[in-house]
């Protein structure tokens, strides 16, 4: 490291430059609040990095209406309801007659590369592969973010508010004190093992299974390319999978009457997500704001982690705009308790989706037959498929 570093001064400075991060910094320049976004991983590791990706319609016209990109509309896919499968029988939850809704299947990396070109496009300040990043002074007036650029340059941003959106193994959550913060965990005793495999999509919609040798998600992110996952022990080896036994082990949980058969191709990624949910209260510590993961993480299932990300960013701005307007903390102040309240929402509706579909290794036959009940419940019930269907094509901006 240098002996001086350089100061960087501006309105807002931003640890994290993937969506969250860098929707935030496209929202704050395009109301003339100049900020600065600084990302650890270079802009092709994230760009190449594969991630699921289903974006509610509040997501999609964030992207749309802010001018962002339209690519989603044009190369995105939409899906106007999901299957849940058990018994070996497929049942749609119909969106689009539900609730008027549908979600759109968009791939992560996909968001970021649209995001990233409007910020080169806007000539944004987003300086990706630096290294050594700290975040001081977080308490006072003036919060700082120390880096060394991938030059080896070192530079100390001084701003008046500084946004944590560096995931959920970023330093930002790690700065705030213990005692100042709650730590909200919990690990499920099971994980996904997730594959990528070149082969045309075997449904039209998502699909998810409970099955009694656990759960599925028959999933897709092409016309090429599909993504699958099912339920394993979180200590399963993904390398000692043949491709054969991870086909004839989707293929097993989703068998039925129907006939139902998955179009099998060369798998190419093979990898093992455990499931977490976590929250940290409050989203703020004096002037460090945290959205995103790196203020709570969701299990997959219920498809929330980007769009949640994307409506703490929608409210953070909404109350930075409104600081900068007319100098009233009110907004910010509240910032914090009025994303929680979606966040908590969006936990319960992940663990109730997961808990339905999922079968823990030492559940009874009563619990077993007791989440089919459930199953049946919500497929037979119109208002208990509309619960569905709304919650997963969002909520409300409340």
């Amino acid at each position: 490291m240098g002996a001086e570093r350089t100061i960087l001064k501006t309105q807002v400075g931003i640890v994290g430059g993937g969506p969250a991060g860098l929707m935030l910094s496209h929202l704050l320049a395009k109301s003339g609040i100049e900020n600065i976004v600084v990302e650890k991983r270079d802009h092709e590791t994230i760009r190449t990095t594969h991630r699921a990706g289903i974006l509610e319609h509040g997501s999609v016209r964030m992207l749309t209406e802010t001018g962002v990109s339209d690519r989603v509309l044009s190369e995105g896919y939409r899906h106007e309801g999901i299957d849940l499968r058990f018994g070996g029988e497929s049942h749609r939850i119909d969106f689009e007659d539900l609730v008027g809704e549908s979600v759109w299947l968009y791939p992560q990396n996909e968001v970021f590369t649209d995001l990233a070109a409007a910020r080169e496009r806007d000539h944004g300040d987003v300086r990706y592969g630096v290294s050594d990043t700290a975040v001081v002074d977080l308490a006072t007036d003036t919060p700082k973010i120390l880096f060394t650029d991938s030059d080896g340059r070192d530079f100390e941003i001084h701003c008046e508010i500084l946004v944590g959106s560096d995931g959920s193994g970023g330093i930002c959550k790690r700065s705030i004190p213990k005692e100042a913060r709650t730590d909200n965990f919990i690990e499920y005793p099971f994980a996904w093992f997730g594959i990528l495999t070149r082969a045309a999509p075997s449904a039209p919609e998502l699909i998810y299974a409970n099955s009694d040798r656990g759960f599925a998600l028959i999933s897709q992110r092409n016309d090429e390319v599909q993504r699958m996952y099912f339920q394993c022990d979180p200590n399963e080896d993904a390398q000692s999978w043949s491709e054969e036994r991870i086909w004839d082990e989707l293929q097993a949980r989703v068998d039925g009457p129907d006939g139902f058969q998955l179009t099998r191709g060369p798998v190419f990624e093979k990898t093992v997500l455990k499931f977490r949910s976590y929250v940290c209260e409050p989203l703020r510590y004096g002037n460090l704001f945290l959205a995103g993961d790196a203020g709570h993480t969701v299990p997959p299932t219920g498809a929330k982690g980007l769009n949640l990300a994307l409506a703490d960013v929608r409210v953070l701005f909404e109350a930075i705009d409104s600081f900068y307007a007319t100098r009233s903390a009110e907004l910010l102040d509240g910032y914090s308790d009025k994303a929680l309240k979606r966040v908590w929402r969006a936990q319960n509706f992940s663990y109730w989706m997961t808990s339905m579909l999922h079968t823990r290794a030492d559940a009874t036959l009563f619990e077993r037959k007791r989440a089919l009940g459930e199953l049946s419940g919500v497929v037979a019930s119109r208002h208990g498929s509309a619960y569905l269907a709304e919650a997963y094509t969002g909520w409300p901006n409340t």
